[in-house]
């Protein structure tokens, strides 16, 4: 389902594949980092081109600010180092708002929100939360679905894992019991072929303390003046439609939430 982080890293970084259709002679420039190894928010084809939730919303986004836009594919556990050393000028990568993170960068207001959720085994006999005591539950390591599984599924045993599709090959192969994500990725990843082997067991509560707000647009502490162009350019293709357009393309619900 995902392509090794480090391969498309080495790829991106050479290759420094633009944005098809975003680019603006006149416009600024702008490099966007992205760990691209998330469908259905971002994800590359056979051809290297950035796919996705997040990079058609980052197209839409690079359209209306008349920006020339160039993506990367960043290692999730060191983006936001690289976005500080000024590898690139922005974060758009499903990376939700939270407080620990609010103080290294500086984000947007949300472009989506969406709840956390568990999957098993189809054939697991856990049938709820409290049934995965003494369980192994799998995560992606740095993100707030490690977090979250660390304070409210203690009785677990949590194993991470440097990207999902090494968590989501351990459950389908029986080494892990359940895994922790986004609601989204988990529902698209059990309806396809590569997740035959597992079904959702129950969407989390809400920690906004962990889960933030929602996802948002990192970029480098004190950069008001691209900060603030974001949140214009958020909000006019939310006005324009062209954010249902995007929406429509790959969910059947409001992925912007409350």
């Amino acid at each position: 389902m995902r392509i090794s982080t480090r391969i498309l890293a080495a790829a991106s970084v050479a290759a420094m594949s633009l944005f098809a259709g975003a680019a603006m002679a006149d416009g600024e420039k702008y490099v966007i980092g992205t760990d691209s190894t998330y469908p259905p928010f971002e994800y590359v084809d056979a051809s290297g081109q950035f796919l996705g939730f997040d990079m058609d919303v980052a197209r839409a986004l690079c359209a209306e600010m008349k920006a020339d836009c160039t993506i990367v594919s960043s290692d999730w556990d060191g983006i936001i180092p690289a976005l500080q050393a000024k590898k690139f000028d922005m974060i758009i990568s499903s990376m939700s708002i939270t407080p620990e993170r609010s103080k290294l960068v500086d984000f947007t207001n949300k472009y989506y929100n969406t709840p956390p959720a568990i999957a098993v085994p189809k054939d697991s006999t856990v049938t709820d939360v409290a049934g995965l005591k003494g369980k192994t539950i799998g995560a992606q390591t740095s993100t707030t679905h490690s977090n979250y599984a660390e304070k409210h599924l203690p009785d677990t045993e949590l194993k991470l894992y440097p990207t999902a599709d090494e968590y989501k090959l351990d459950i389908a192969n029986g080494r892990v019991d359940a895994v922790i994500d986004d609601i989204v990725v988990l529902s698209q990843w059990v309806k396809s072929d590569a997740g035959a082997c597992c079904k959702i067991l129950t969407p989390l509560p809400v920690d906004k303390e962990i889960n933030g707000v929602g996802a948002g647009i990192a970029v480098r502490k004190g950069d008001d003046a691209l900060r603030e162009k974001l949140n214009k350019a958020i909000a006019a293709i939310r006005t324009s439609g062209e954010y249902k357009k995007i929406q429509d393309k790959y969910f059947d619900f409001d992925v912007y939430g409350e």
